[in-house]
């Protein structure tokens, strides 16, 4: 196993194919998108939510990504900056992928292990935004603040050793529109 992780929970964004839908807040199966990515990363140390602030129970972070509306980049960067401590690796998952689960993130750590990290890709090949990266990796491929606005998240992590995981299941699923969310429920 790796050393203890911390995490960093994807809920920014303006929900645009969502009708400005606040995405932490929806529901699946009765609880919310937050609940379900709050029990995936239940074992990190330390957890970060970057968007708006939806109500929860578990001793979460909130904040939000610098500069406003940034990206996923923009939100990562902000995420691990807001973290009590650095860890060694950082767990990040997207608010939206409620199918994701502890397991998920065991697989993804255990990969991680003696590379730069670990990505979720779905049946598709494409790289899902359920990831494990080392927290000095990410550290030495930041750009200053400016240029993290609209900064590509796969081009940020494009010079780190990623260790594609294949999705389990349904895993890999997100909620990007209306049908997404009623085809998970």
């Amino acid at each position: 196993m790796l050393p203890s992780w911390s995490a960093v929970v994807l809920a920014g964004g303006r929900g645009a194919r969502l009708d400005g839908a606040e995405k932490a807040a929806l529901e699946v199966g009765g609880r919310t998108l937050l609940s379900w990515a709050l029990d995936a990363v239940a074992d990190a140390r330390d957890v970060v939510v970057v968007g708006d602030r939806v109500p929860t129970e578990r001793p979460v972070t909130f904040t939000r990504e610098s500069p406003r509306y940034g990206g996923p980049a923009a939100g990562l960067l902000t995420g691990v900056d807001a973290l009590a401590a650095v860890p060694a690796y950082v767990a990040v998952v997207a608010v939206d992928m409620p199918r994701l689960t502890r397991d998920t993130l065991r697989r993804l750590t255990e990969a991680a292990d003696g590379h730069d990290g670990a990505v979720l890709v779905g049946p598709d090949g494409r790289r899902q935004l359920a990831l494990v990266v080392a927290a000095e990796r990410l550290e030495e491929v930041r750009p200053d603040r400016e240029r993290q606005r609209d900064l590509a998240l796969w081009r940020l992590l494009a010079p780190l050793d990623l260790v594609e995981v294949p999705s389990l299941g349904d895993e890999h699923r997100d909620v990007d529109t209306w049908t997404d969310l009623r085809d998970l429920t």
